[in-house]
């Protein structure tokens, strides 16, 4: 296998500059490797000043002027291009209708998919570029036979290959990560920014979601779906206290849950179970937060998909650790079980499966089955 041949020919590269530093190191590098660079930057918001201030999202105005900045100085043209009404169909509307489902859902991975490589890649190519660039770590490889795979970065401490595993191979054949093979510290990173002269080299990192403008998922989701009273019950149905929206728990929670009545064992208890039906959240045991199986939706596969069971590790949160695992697609979704059992797996998270380095591809948590003591 080889690197990808993007870097073999100069090629016509889209770059998609957040404003940060690792999409202004990207484009930088791509123009550096003889690439025919333009930067382009996402208006994701109708109104940016609604979107946080200062440096935590990647939506604000200030965003847009320092991707501007770092054009000028990497000295490629730069557009901004208004993605806003896609990005509210596609990324906002669905979390919020996620969240009303019970289910927790991944905003970037979904960003990821449906505008930086469909609606973004769609344009691009409709231009007449070869490639859209971001700081993504992560890395494309081509094999002998000229089919490509997303690999994790060199730096395991960096990769973000779980928020690109819903990528299939004719988007790879059109993505293009330069730092994906950069094995560097952060702080590398920046030096390196600041060496070129980009004023993004000392800006903070994204965090957070970048729509919700004061971090409060919560109050966000309150404001959009109302205030809904509903019970607060352990396992046997028994009601310990009553909350303002089941949309604002989460799988695995533990704080927040304001319970006056403690557990019998005097253990902290941890949401269970969401239901949107009769709005219940329902809490119990950490034990019972042990998950053995799943069954996931809506497979994508980062090139063939894979035939029979297969033993594969898995990925379940951006910033997760991999567990192993035996998954096998039946009648188009995904079967997944765990060699040792989980925990705090929830409706609606993504799960990415690797064989090795390599995504094999990423589907949709649907549901969870609760492991047997002593088995997963």
């Amino acid at each position: 296998m080889t690197d990808t041949p993007q870097r073999s020919r100069p090629l016509r590269v889209l770059a998609a500059m957040s404003g940060g530093v690792d999409s202004a190191v990207a484009a930088a590098r791509a123009a550096e490797a003889g690439h025919d660079v333009t930067g382009v930057h996402l208006a994701l918001s109708a109104n940016p000043q609604s979107f946080r201030t200062g440096a935590r999202g990647c939506c604000t105005i200030e965003d847009s002027r320092d991707a501007r900045r770092a054009a000028d100085v990497i000295g490629i043209p730069f557009y901004v291009w208004d993605l806003a009404d896609r990005f509210r169909e596609d990324v906002v509307e669905d979390f919020v209708a996620e969240y009303e489902a019970g289910r927790t859902p991944n905003p970037c991975l979904r960003c990821n998919e449906k505008i930086k490589f469909a609606a973004l890649l769609d344009k691009a190519l409709a231009l007449g570029f070869d490639a859209v660039c971001t700081g993504h770590y992560a890395k494309v490889i081509v094999r002998e036979d000229g089919t490509r795979e997303l690999h994790r970065a060199s730096d395991m401490a960096k990769d973000q290959s779980y928020v690109l595993g819903v990528l299939d191979e004719k988007q790879l054949a059109h993505a293009l990560f330069p730092l994906g093979d950069t094995v560097t510290t952060k702080d590398e990173i920046r030096a390196e920014a600041e060496r070129r002269g980009l004023a993004v080299a000392r800006k903070p990192d994204s965090h957070d979601i970048c729509f919700i403008a004061d971090g409060d998922t919560q109050g966000f989701l309150a404001d959009r779906l109302g205030k809904a009273e509903g019970d607060i019950v352990d396992e046997s149905g028994a009601k310990l206290g009553t909350h303002e929206g089941a949309y604002g728990f989460t799988i695995g929670q533990r704080k927040g849950l304001r319970i006056g009545t403690p557990a019998p064992d005097g253990k902290p208890r941890y949401v269970l179970d969401i239901s949107p039906v009769d709005n219940t959240v329902t809490v119990g045991p950490a034990s019972a937060l042990d998950v053995g199986a799943l069954t996931a939706i809506k497979p994508r596969w980062c090139g063939a998909a894979p035939t029979g069971p297969g033993t594969y590790t898995a990925q379940l949160r951006a910033h997760g650790g991999e567990t192993e695992v035996t998954a096998e697609l039946v009648d188009g979704s995904l079967e997944v079980t765990f060699t040792e059992p989980v925990r705090g797996v929830a409706p609606g998270q993504a799960i990415v499966l690797y064989d090795g380095t390599r995504v094999v591809g990423s589907a949709t948590i649907a549901s969870t089955k609760r492991a047997v003591a002593g088995v997963a």
